[in-house]
């Protein structure tokens, strides 16, 4: 029998092929959560080591307070170089890693690049990890940091009025979730919602999730187990896994992407519908032959080409409108 990943885009499947080399059975097979973290730093660190510096971006490292008793949020606030003093529109940025490992460097070229291609300062957010700290934590440090943001958004040089969220994978649950909380708490007010594949139902029922075993990448074991983590042993409720939530409507318009082989792609299917019957303007692509974050490991393979392309002309439309 075909394993499912002879479906993949043969030129994203690559450097795929090459990790597994390295490790057999991906990363999610490292049992020791701090031995993963290094080494997915380790590996992010290596694929973009020969990158030149970009001196269209500056960038600079901040505290937001944290939620009451929680420790300060790591921030680190993108602007354009050669900015005119104009007010650009801001795009709030949350790093993916299945709620248990990444942060601020991870994910510093994606946010370098949606700073200089959407022409928008780019608030950059960390937030605690599971299983050290379970749901709420990394929902409410993403709120805190976006309420210092919206707060000081003159000091960072970003107009308000025109403020997106954006993340990928866990960042796409909590781009969902914070902006429920910010719907439900009175602001801050948010234009759009960015969230590629995002990670949204904990109950593992769906054929897609059932069917991702051996591409390698948030395969159906890790992804349990991510969740176990995160929970914490509570019930998920609709903030923790925002495809149980009752009441999608007046969240932001918003824009989703999967790709086929994604182990999230018919979570994402429902929850776009979802979305849609609350009245939610959306936009959703699905790839075939992308697996989970496949643009990431492949940027220059033309599946990943395409799928930055439309994520980059929606921010563009929703915020330079």
């Amino acid at each position: 029998m075909p394993s499912s990943r002879d479906r993949l885009d043969p030129a994203s499947r690559e450097p795929l092929d090459q990790l597994l080399a390295a490790v057999p059975g991906g990363f999610n097979a490292i049992p020791d959560i701090v031995e993963r973290r290094a080494f997915v730093a380790g590996l992010l660190a290596k694929m973009t080591a020969d990158l030149p510096p970009n001196d269209n971006v500056v960038y600079v490292d901040r505290l937001a307070p944290g939620p009451a008793g929680a420790p300060d949020v790591p921030v680190r606030v993108y602007t354009p170089a050669r900015a005119t003093g104009v007010a650009l529109p801001g795009i709030f940025f949350i790093h993916g890693g299945g709620m248990v490992i990444g942060d601020l460097d991870g994910e510093h070229l994606t946010a370098m690049m949606l700073c200089e291609t959407v022409n928008a300062v780019v608030i950059s957010t960390g937030y605690r990890k599971a299983p050290e700290d379970p749901h709420p934590a990394q929902m409410e440090d993403c709120f805190a940091a976006l309420t210092w943001a919206a707060a000081h958004a003159g000091e960072l040089e970003f107009d308000a009025g025109r403020l997106a969220i954006c993340g990928g994978s866990a960042g796409g649950n909590l781009a969902i979730s914070t902006s429920m909380l910010a719907r439900d708490r009175g602001g801050p007010p948010l234009c759009f919602l960015m969230a590629p594949y995002p990670m949204l139902d904990d109950r593992h029922e769906t054929p897609s999730s059932q069917a991702i075993l051996d591409i390698g990448i948030w395969d159906r074991a890790g992804n349990i187990e991510a969740w176990e983590w995160f929970l914490g042993g509570q019930p998920a409720d609709g903030y923790a896994a925002p495809a149980r939530a009752t009441d999608l409507a007046g969240l932001p318009p918003a824009f989703v992407d999967v790709g086929d082989m994604d182990l999230f792609l018919d979570e994402d299917i429902a929850f776009v519908q979802r979305l849609l019957q609350a009245g939610v303007p959306t936009e959703f692509h699905v790839y075939p032959g992308a697996y989970h974050a496949s643009e990431v490991f492949a940027p220059q393979a033309e599946l990943s080409q395409r799928i930055w392309g439309n994520r980059i002309a929606a921010l563009r439309r929703a915020l330079h409108a």
